[in-house]
């Protein structure tokens, strides 16, 4: 498993999202307060933020634990941004380690980041990787669960799909493959935040310009709302909107071919 926040607002310093808080991601990585499964996430971290006049955000991986880079927190320290999308990895066992498996992974203007596990990875992914092309496959950025299913998440959002709906057409697909897992996703363009709540825990808070979406909450103050299980979230500055899985559709079906038809 792992922790993941994004944040949309008013310019912050990465340091004040991700490292000040008292219980914000940076402490999750030793000792989170609300985890299911597991109990620290040292695998890896990863924060991608979103320039001014840039829509292609930039990207800070490393495979240690965040509190064992020194650069970061000074990085953090001097780095501002009104769009952000962070991650701390618990890996999956069978996955690879490194860089290119920390979240967050980009497309285009996106960035995403899988806070859960395929069930019975990776002999169970051969159904789902076989629907996918094979440039794509061969295009993955590591051998681990969460690239696959931002494979699969990529594939809506170039077919035009909103960003809810990207995230869960792909847990349908998931599990009308027959598969079975936890599948938290976070997902961002730098104007919007799209998240499920399929198998941990979820919080949104929004007010004062800013929006926050975390798989916990950093600290004790009000504000804080939980996702109901099995939902998909919206949000924005301006609203957050809460939506069943099933409700948010199209669903990703797999067809008589194994191939997978975005409705």
């Amino acid at each position: 498993m792992c922790r993941h926040l994004a944040y949309l607002g008013p310019p912050a310093t990465l340091r004040s999202v991700i490292i000040d808080p008292p219980y914000g991601l940076y402490r999750q990585a030793w000792a989170p307060r609300r985890q299911r499964y597991g109990t620290a996430n040292a695998d890896g971290f990863g924060v991608g933020w979103y320039a001014a006049g840039d829509p292609v955000p930039a990207r800070y991986r490393r495979p240690a634990p965040i509190w064992g880079d020194e650069s970061f927190a000074d990085v953090a320290r001097v780095t501002s941004t009104g769009a952000l999308l962070a991650a701390v990895r618990s890996a999956t066992a069978g996955t690879d380690p490194g860089t290119a498996a920390a979240a967050p992974y980009a497309a285009g203007r996106w960035l995403f980041s899988h806070n859960g596990v395929l069930a019975g990875w990776p002999a169970s992914a051969a159904g789902l990787a076989a629907t996918l092309p094979a440039e794509t496959l061969l295009g993955l950025e590591a051998r681990v669960d969460s690239a696959l299913l931002w494979a699969l998440v990529r594939q809506r959002l170039e077919r035009g799909l909103p960003a809810a709906q990207a995230l869960a057409g792909t847990v349908a697909a998931v599990r009308s493959a027959g598969l079975d897992g936890r599948l938290n996703f976070l997902l961002t363009d730098g104007r919007v935040i799209a998240a499920t709540a399929a198998g941990d825990t979820l919080f949104y808070r929004r007010g004062d310009g800013t929006v926050l979406v975390a798989s916990e909450p950093g600290d004790d103050d009000p504000g804080w709302s939980e996702v109901p299980g099995e939902s998909v979230v919206t949000a924005t500055p301006q609203q957050v909107s809460v939506t069943g899985l099933e409700e948010a559709g199209p669903a990703g079906e797999i067809s008589g071919n194994g191939r997978i038809t975005v409705l």
